[in-house]
């Protein structure tokens, strides 16, 4: 059964003078440990996409399935990941991991075992009572990782987690992010303007035409033996640009395609 299902799911936006079609007809199959990136145009409904899987929103119409069952809502099942880390700058970073499960009122004692352990992990056990402010931005993001990792959900979802930081910053951390969801066995759906993003840390790329958007390709990412499973690696594998090429052909379409 697979982890994350859309059955012909549509949604429009309704104001008091129109309706405004955002996604038409969308279906779509995503497996249990499954990392999938979606490409689009500006203002598709990449995001709206995820809205839907997390159930902060509702289909006009069709079914959005989790493990089988109906998204009626919000759930700690599901983990969101944003553009932006939304540290708090007056807590230190133990405090800020230790956000979410807060709010969903998880042992304390059980969370800062699993906070701590987190950070140790992954390269950031020194800086647990160091400040926000004192981080680099990767630092940050992956400290807003390991935060959505203490509430232990299920599904990841990325909404351009990388997009505020430098091109340098970036390459390395969409490494250490790849391990990280791999390492830890989560199902994640990227949403990433980043074509070579999308390619290089994906099972699969999803790409999505101009509103009213469909999924109008899904392409297996295959880079064959003997190539290290890290984004960076795949990024001079034979594979990458022939993938680059045919996606990039694909968006300048839908981009032609513009009224």
């Amino acid at each position: 059964m697979a982890q994350i299902e859309m059955r012909d799911v549509s949604l429009s936006y309704f104001t008091p003078r129109q309706e405004t079609e955002a996604l038409r007809g969308i279906s779509l199959s995503i497996d249990n440990g499954e990392f999938i990136s979606i490409v689009g145009p500006s203002g598709c409904g990449k995001s709206t996409l995820l809205s839907l899987i997390s159930g902060m929103l509702k289909p006009t119409s069709g079914r959005v399935l989790i493990d089988g069952r109906e998204v009626a809502g919000t759930s700690p099942q599901v983990g969101y990941m944003l553009q932006h880390d939304h540290l708090f700058e007056w807590r230190d970073v133990l405090s800020n991991v230790l956000v979410g499960a807060q709010i969903r009122k998880m042992d304390r004692r059980e969370a800062d075992r699993k906070a701590l352990a987190l950070l140790e992990r992954y390269g950031l056990g020194g800086f647990a009572r160091h400040s926000p402010s004192q981080l680099s931005g990767g630092m940050r993001q992956r400290v807003a990782l390991i935060r959505t990792l203490v509430t232990e959900p299920d599904i990841l979802l990325l909404d351009e987690p990388f997009s505020a930081l430098d091109y340098q910053t970036r390459l390395q951390l969409a490494d250490e992010v790849h391990g990280i969801i791999k390492d830890q066995g989560k199902t994640a759906v990227l949403v990433t303007h980043d074509i070579s993003e999308a390619i290089t840390m994906a099972d699969r790329v999803m790409v999505m035409s101009r509103r009213p958007s469909t999924i109008s390709a899904v392409h297996d990412i295959r880079f064959g033996e003997g190539v290290i499973g890290s984004p960076w690696a795949k990024r001079e594998a034979a594979p990458y640009r022939q993938y680059f090429s045919t996606i990039w052909k694909e968006l300048q379409a839908h981009a032609g395609s513009a009224v």
